[in-house]
């Protein structure tokens, strides 16, 4: 995606005009259709130009981190709304698994973390955040990830899993 217009090619973002896009459920199987649909309407010519596949690759990039942007939005929102009833405020996000190696990913997600309120509960306390008027504390979501090198596919960690089960006799 590197060097690509991002605009390159009008994509839906997915679930965005449906009975889930006010869920935190997330679908790419249509955003795969509509990427395939826009390559086929291109005309040879165009495919054949040195940038058309990083067109492509940042075109895909942009819609799906928009999408995932938008559901991790709806989800701070449900902690922001359900904090008071789960007798907690979660305030941290993890990104993990091959995903989180996306410099891209990470400077998004980085940015909506700095840019949302974290939930807070009454009377909470904190050293690094301020109250506001209802005494509540007031912070960004923090956002936790490994070293690239240490993104890896979730199949390794399930492996991994089987290999300890295994070890443990069960």
């Amino acid at each position: 995606a590197r060097g690509g217009d991002p605009h390159a090619l009008k994509l839906p973002i997915p679930l965005s005009k449906n009975r889930r896009q006010n869920t935190c459920d997330l679908s790419f199987a249509g955003l795969k259709t509509s990427v395939r649909r826009q390559i086929e309407l291109c005309s040879e010519e165009r495919r054949q130009e040195p940038s058309f596949r990083a067109d492509v690759a940042a075109s895909f990039q942009h819609t799906a981190l928009t999408h995932v942007e938008r559901k991790l939005k709806q989800a701070m929102e449900l902690c922001s709304e359900q904090a008071a009833v789960w007798g907690v405020a979660p305030n941290t996000l993890v990104l993990s698994g091959g995903v989180a190696a996306n410099s891209e990913l990470r400077r998004r997600v980085q940015a909506l973390c700095d840019a949302t309120a974290a939930p807070a509960l009454p009377n909470a306390r904190s050293d690094t955040a301020e109250a506001n008027a209802e005494g509540q504390v007031q912070s960004s979501w923090r956002m936790l990830v490994p070293p690239p090198r240490l993104c890896t596919d979730n199949g390794l960690m399930v492996a991994w899993a089987a290999v300890e089960y295994l070890r443990a006799g069960e």
